[in-house]
């Protein structure tokens, strides 16, 4: 096998598990002990990996977070699949809050006509529930976030204060053992209220957002009572998530249940 095909080798495997050693290296390329370094040397030189004692794991990096339009578009499956299973978690007669996230998007646009009650800071969710039957829609007013459309400020959380809710359902752009984060603090505030007015608090997050660390935490997994993704975290944040009272449901292994 040629170097290059053991660099790509290196970087997917990294992708699905965070963490390479050169004993594992040696072991699926067959090479030595020297020859997994050079390879690691390169790679190290491309700024792909960052070399550890033993081994390497990938750079630290923070995508950028694409305005509202764009995020929209990448609604995938996978989000479309967890906001389905938030949505069958409403039922009449509950008031409920909605942040402004795309995934919570996703739990908006598959609510069926029901005599419920709204609260959100975001303009795309209550635009897509004014098309809903039988639901009653309270728009937080505030100063308007342009790119990302959702309303934020001192009367945003001061109105959030007279409402008590049944459920808060909550994105995130991180969720680790630091806690529920983003990138944007002033978005990060609101969530932070909406979560203390609310008897349960539901985190709609894909797989993708497990292990990563934002700019600004909002809230600390104690403070959240269910996590709705698509593919399980690894077993030790899964203890982590039952120390702290957090419910996991797995969408992927519901569907995969339907099947056996």
């Amino acid at each position: 096998m040629y170097q290059e095909e053991r660099l790509i080798g290196v970087i997917e495997y990294l992708k699905n598990n965070r963490r390479i050693t050169i004993d594992q290296m040696c072991e699926m390329f067959d090479i030595s002990r020297d020859t997994a370094r050079r390879d690691l040397v390169k790679l190290e030189e491309r700024k792909a990996i960052v070399r550890t004692r033993g081994g390497a794991i990938l750079p630290k990096t923070h995508a950028a977070i694409q305005d509202y339009t764009h995020r929209l578009k990448a609604v995938s499956y996978e989000k479309q699949e967890i906001g389905r299973k938030a949505a069958s978690l409403i039922h009449s007669g509950d008031h409920i809050i909605l942040d402004t996230s795309t995934t919570v998007q996703a739990c908006a646009s598959q609510i069926s006509p029901m005599e419920i009650k709204v609260i959100t800071n975001s303009i795309h969710q209550a635009d897509i529930l004014s098309n809903v039957g039988l639901v009653s829609i309270q728009l937080l007013g505030g100063y308007l976030q342009k790119e990302h459309q959702f309303l934020y400020g001192a009367s945003v959380i001061e109105r959030l204060k007279s409402y008590h809710v049944d459920k808060a359902f909550i994105g995130v752009v991180g969720i680790s053992e630091h806690g529920l984060t983003l990138g944007h603090e002033e978005d990060g505030m609101v969530k932070k209220n909406m979560i203390k007015q609310a008897e349960e608090v539901i985190v709609l997050a894909d797989h993708t957002k497990f292990g990563m660390t934002e700019f600004f935490t909002f809230a600390g997994l104690e403070d959240i009572d269910m996590i709705i993704t698509d593919q399980a975290p690894e077993e030790p944040f899964q203890h982590l998530l039952k120390e702290c009272g957090v419910e996991l449901i797995v969408t992927e292994e519901e569907e995969r249940d339907l099947w056996t």
